[in-house]
């Protein structure tokens, strides 16, 4: 049975979990969303799956924009896997709805525990730390593949309450989400390498006189600030000094946008 798995990663934990359940669905392909958001993206799979982290206790906007255009089979099996590393927030609710606008049935939602990139509000986690992660998440992904391919029906469950608060908190943050990038900067680190702008997922920097200048698109995803070479890259005061975050089971070419 024929799987397409669209994925969106800044960092790496997204795109590592699903090459992980690639392996585990015979005959599956895997696409990055930051690609195929650019056209009315229409499929014959009989399984698509998303693989997304969790912004804002919600949906990447471009996430969301994918799955607004998504054109499939109303039969097509659908299902999303959110990597999350503080709180799951309403991502996957948010992903039934956003279908079930379209006719489309999320058949099942899964979350997936990750080490956290969010360096404005916080460290990265030691190597141990992230180790122990992984191995429960790679247990985690096995299960999950499992459930696909016997094509069960898991319910993407939100919490009654905590789900309005996060819906709320979504809501009023995500529209700003764009023009956040103001906040980020290059201290005198910076040798103009131009990386920043290679990994960004939606072309949203560009470089004068050698420096990145952000173009107010911005996702959020922090793909700039976490893999510059030189740590050059701040988002206000907060992440001067900080330890950076990227899976290290991915590579930098996995993320240079073409």
């Amino acid at each position: 049975m024929k799987t397409g798995i669209f994925y969106f990663s800044g960092t790496g934990n997204s795109l590592w979990a699903a090459r992980l359940l690639a392996k585990e669905l015979p005959e599956a392909q895997i696409s990055n969303i930051s690609y195929t958001v650019q056209f009315a993206p229409s499929y014959s799979y009989e399984r698509i799956g998303v693989v997304f982290p969790v912004y804002m206790f919600g949906l990447p906007l471009i996430v969301r924009s994918f799955l607004e255009k998504l054109l499939t089979s109303s039969q097509t099996y659908i299902f999303a896997v959110a990597t999350y590393g503080g709180l799951a927030g309403n991502a996957l609710p948010q992903a039934a709805r956003i279908l079930a606008r379209r006719g489309l049935k999320l058949s099942a939602g899964f979350l997936l525990k990750m080490p956290g990139n969010y360096t404005p509000l916080y460290e990265a986690l030691t190597l141990p730390e992230q180790e122990s992660l992984f191995d429960i998440a790679r247990a985690r992904i096995g299960e999950i593949g499992r459930l696909i391919k016997e094509g069960r029906v898991v319910k993407p469950f939100g919490i009654p309450l905590s789900g309005w608060l996060f819906e709320g908190v979504y809501r009023l943050g995500s529209s700003r989400i764009p023009q956040a990038d103001k906040n980020f900067w290059a201290d005198e680190k910076c040798d103009g390498c131009g990386i920043c702008q290679k990994v960004c997922p939606v072309y949203n920097i560009r470089l004068f006189g050698g420096k990145p200048a952000w173009q107010h698109s911005c996702q959020q995803c922090l793909a700039c600030l976490h893999w510059c070479p030189q740590e050059a890259i701040q988002y206000k005061k907060s992440t001067v000094g900080r330890k950076r975050y990227r899976n290290p089971h991915v590579q930098l070419k996995d993320f240079i946008v073409l």
